[in-house]
């Protein structure tokens, strides 16, 4: 339960207004979903397993309600209900807190937390995708990050096809995905010995270990020769392309090691961390499955920053583009034993755009 104010809540502030305007300049429309809403709404969104973390209460005729613990399950639902004649792609765009009963890790244990976002609903080309990347882009130059953030980028259909040519079971792929994640490449080799050859079993661990820059692609290719692996080897670089000949690739890297949400996403995904946070300050990538929840099967894909996650980075590091934001413009105080002359000064100067403050006198204060 934690308190924001003077600084800490002006940083907060400038954060979500600086995205929004970023939003607002690429045609994304706001939209604001409900703070309590249906627990099964965020269980067919998030999955079983995440949306458990939700604060879970019932209503008056027993119907199981939930503090809202993600907004993009309630953006799917609008754009699969509300928006079902509207005009594709949809570009949506929020601002809102989230609610979580269970921290998602040791690093991120806000119970409540702000979250800025954007959602590109209706088109699974890749362009798309790099819209929203250079959406995120865009937020955290303007935030005053510069080299400071790198975005690691993966396509989860590369361990899918992994794991199909082994013929995991769920349970089995689940637990391939965990030691993948972990980094864990003893414990992942001891894994794969029954159910695969040797050859295919050193280049299937190497999953742990591919990370850096384009050739980490080329690398993977001669790891991983299924079909379905291969065809997001293909996205995944040709989107890689775009983002070198625009210039943004010492912001990037390649990461085929993190599957940590692989039961969410559907192709691209991608994690966001800054220089001096402790963990990920955002995540995105494509959830073409979601809506299909709700009624509308169709292609999507978005991102979220966490605003608490940045405004610690921001005050800690005292972010001098941020700092002579957050501190306001000089203050004129104002004092006179006359009320009307003293509101006659006070407005003339908010007229002209002037930070006041209105001194009360010492009677005043002595009285309170």
């Amino acid at each position: 339960m934690r308190y924001c104010f003077g600084r800490d809540a002006r940083v907060r502030r400038i954060i979500e207004e600086t995205a929004m305007s970023v939003f607002d300049g690429w045609s994304y429309e706001e939209i604001a979903t409900p703070t309590v809403d249906y627990y099964s709404l965020f269980e067919h969104g998030m999955g079983r397993s995440e949306a458990h973390r939700a604060f879970r209460f019932t209503d008056a005729d027993g119907r199981l309600l939930a503090l809202r613990p993600d907004v993009t399950s309630g953006v799917a639902r609008a754009a699969a209900t509300l928006f079902r004649e509207h005009e594709r792609p949809l570009r949506l765009c929020y601002a809102a807190p989230v609610f979580r009963q269970t921290a998602q890790s040791r690093a991120e244990w806000r119970r409540e937390s702000t979250q800025i976002g954007c959602e590109l609903i209706g088109s699974g080309h890749v362009a798309a995708d790099m819209e929203v990347l250079a959406i995120a882009c865009e937020v955290l130059e303007r935030l005053g990050f510069g080299s400071n953030y790198t975005i690691t980028l993966n396509n989860v259909e590369i361990f899918n096809g992994i794991a199909e040519r082994l013929a995991l079971a769920p349970a089995l792929r689940d637990e391939m995905r965990q030691l993948v994640d972990a980094r864990n490449a003893t414990d992942l080799n001891r894994f794969l010995a029954p159910h695969t050859t040797g050859d295919d079993r050193r280049a299937f661990v190497q999953l742990t270990e591919l990370s850096g820059k384009g050739e980490t692609l080329a690398n993977a290719r001669r790891a991983m020769a299924n079909g379905r692996s291969g065809a997001a080897l293909d996205r995944l670089e040709g989107l890689w392309r775009i983002i070198e000949s625009l210039g943004l690739s010492d912001n990037f890297e390649i990461d085929l090691g993190d599957v940590s949400r692989l039961d969410y996403y559907t192709g691209l995904s991608f994690e966001i961390y800054i220089k001096g946070a402790g963990s990920r300050i955002g995540s995105g990538g494509r959830y073409d499955n979601l809506s299909a929840a709700f009624g509308r099967a169709e292609p999507a894909v978005g991102f979220v920053l966490n605003v608490d996650a940045l405004a610690d980075v921001l005050v800690k590091c005292n972010e001098d583009s941020i700092r002579q934001r957050a501190a306001g413009s000089k203050t004129s105080i104002i004092t006179d034993s006359d009320p009307a002359a003293l509101f006659r000064d006070a407005l003339q100067m908010r007229a002209r755009g002037e930070r006041t403050l209105i001194d009360f006198g010492e009677e005043e204060k002595c009285r309170n």
